[in-house]
C-alpha cells in the first residue's frame, strides 16, 4: 500500500502575502492565488498551500502556533488509498472530499490527509567532483547558478509530546518505515513506496530547539547540489531572511547537506541536498542526538561549541521500540554502552 511522499503542505499563517513572498524568494513557482488560498506548485507536482490561521476550512489538531497544520500525503493508485481508508475507518473518523482526498487524525490528534498522487520524475544533472589523483571534470567550469529553485518536497517535521506514540501510528497503520532513532530526541520515518531517507520526523517537543509544546518544526524541500544549496541560502540573506538556528551544514544522520531559514509561516524552511537515499535492505540505527545532528556546521550554535558528541552509532536489529530508553536509563557518568 505505498505512500510516496508529501503531496501538500497546508500551511495556517499569520500573513499571507508576506508568506507569499517568503517562498517566491525561496524558490517556489506561484501557481494560483485567490483571497482565502495562495498555493505553490514544484516540479514534481507536490504543493504549498498557505491559508490564514483562521480560515475555518483548517483542520482541528493539537499543534499549536503557525505552521503546517495538515499534510497530505501521496499514493500511488486507487487500490492503494481505498485499502488504506478502509483500514482507518476501523476505528477513527474518515472524511472524503469530492476529489478524492481523504481526511483523518492520527492518534496523537495531528491532521494528515491521503489522494492519489502521480509524481513526476524530477532528473537533476549534478556537476563532477574533482579531488587531487580523482579528475571528474577537466577543462569544465561547474555551472554558475543564480537562484535555488526547489524541485521536490523531501520530508516534513513536527514536534510532539510522544514520539513513540507517533511512530507506532504511522508504521502499523500507513506502512511507514522505521529509518532511525536519535536517542531521547526522536524518530525518523521513510514512506514505503519511497527512497528518501525519512519523509517524516517526529522530535520530542522538549528537546533543545523545539518548543515545548505540540508544533510544526520544518519543512525539506530539495535542490540539486551545495551550489543551488548555497546560492539560494545568499539570495535569502539579501532579501533580509534570517538563517535558522542550525544555519548551514552536513547532519550525519542522513549524511544530507542543509541550510535552515526561519519562515513568517511559523517554524522553519530548509534547503536540503546529498541525502542518503534506501530502500527496505536497510538496517536502522541508533545514534547519540548530537553525534546524529551534525557532521559539520559553518556557525557552531552556542550548544555544541563546548560538546563534543558522544561517537555512538549502532544498528538497531531487534526489538524496536521496546530498544528505546530513557533518561531514566542513562548510568550515573551519563555515558551510554
Amino acid at each position: 500500500m505505498p505512500v510516496t511522499g508529501v503531496e501538500t503542505l497546508v500551511y495556517g499563517v499569520n500573513d499571507i502575502e508576506e508568506c507569499v513572498t517568503f517562498f517566491t524568494d525561496f524558490g517556489l513557482t506561484l501557481h494560483d492565488r485567490t483571497e482565502a488560498c495562495a498555493r505553490f506548485r514544484l516540479d514534481e507536482g507536490s504543493h504549498v498551500e498557505l491559508r490564514h490561521i483562521d480560515d475555518p476550512t483548517l483542520p482541528e489538531t493539537i499543534l499549536q502556533d503557525t505552521g503546517v497544520r495538515e499534510v497530505i500525503w501521496g499514493v500511488d493508485t486507487e487500490e492503494s488509498l481505498e485499502a488504506l481508508v478502509k483500514g482507518l475507518e476501523t476505528d477513527r473518523k474518515v472524511l472524503h472530499d469530492n476529489d478524492g482526498t481523504v481526511h483523518f487524525h492520527s492518534d496523537d490528534g495531528l491532521a494528515f490527509g491521503l489522494r492519489v498522487f502521480t509524481r513526476k520524475k524530477v532528473v537533476y544533472s549534478p556537476d563532477p567532483v574533482n579531488a587531487p589523483g580523482h579528475v571528474n571534470r577537466l577543462n569544465v567550469s561547474r555551472k554558475w547558478k543564480t537562484r535555488a529553485r526547489p524541485k521536490t518536497i523531501n520530508h516534513v517535521v513536527f514536534a510532539v509530546p510522544d514520539f513513540v506514540k507517533s511512530y507506532r501510528f504511522f508504521e502499523e497503520r500507513l506502512g511507514f518505515r522505521l529509518t532511525e532513532y536519535q536517542l531521547f530526541c526522536g524518530i525518523y520515518l521513510r514512506c514505503d513506496g519511497a527512497n528518501d531517507h525519512h519523509n517524516l520526523f517526529f522530535l520530542d517537543q522538549n528537546m533543545a530547539g523545539a518548543p515545548g509544546y505540540p508544533a510544526f518544526h520544518h519543512a525539506n524541500f530539495g535542490v540539486e547540489d551545495i551550489d543551488e544549496m548555497m546560492v539560494g541560502a545568499n539570495y535569502m540573506s539579501r532579501r533580509g531572511w534570517t538563517y535558522g538556528m542550525l544555519g548551514t551544514g552536513r547532519h550525519r544522520i542522513s549524511s544530507a547537506l542543509f541550510t535552515y531559514f526561519r519562515c513568517p509561516t511559523g517554524g522553519e524552511v530548509e534547503y536540503g541536498t546529498d541525502s542518503d537515499y534506501i530502500d527496505d535492505n536497510y538496517v536502522p540505527r541508533e545514534w547519540d542526538a548530537l553525534f546524529g545532528l551534525q557532521s559539520w556546521m559553518g556557525l557552531l550554535p552556542d550548544f555544541l561549541k563546548n560538546a563534543e558528541p558522544e561517537w555512538h552509532a549502532k544498528h538497531i536489529t531487534k526489538g524496536f521500540p521496546d530498544h528505546i530508553r530513557t533518561k531514566a536509563d542513562l548510568p550515573e557518568d551519563g555515558k551510554i554502552a
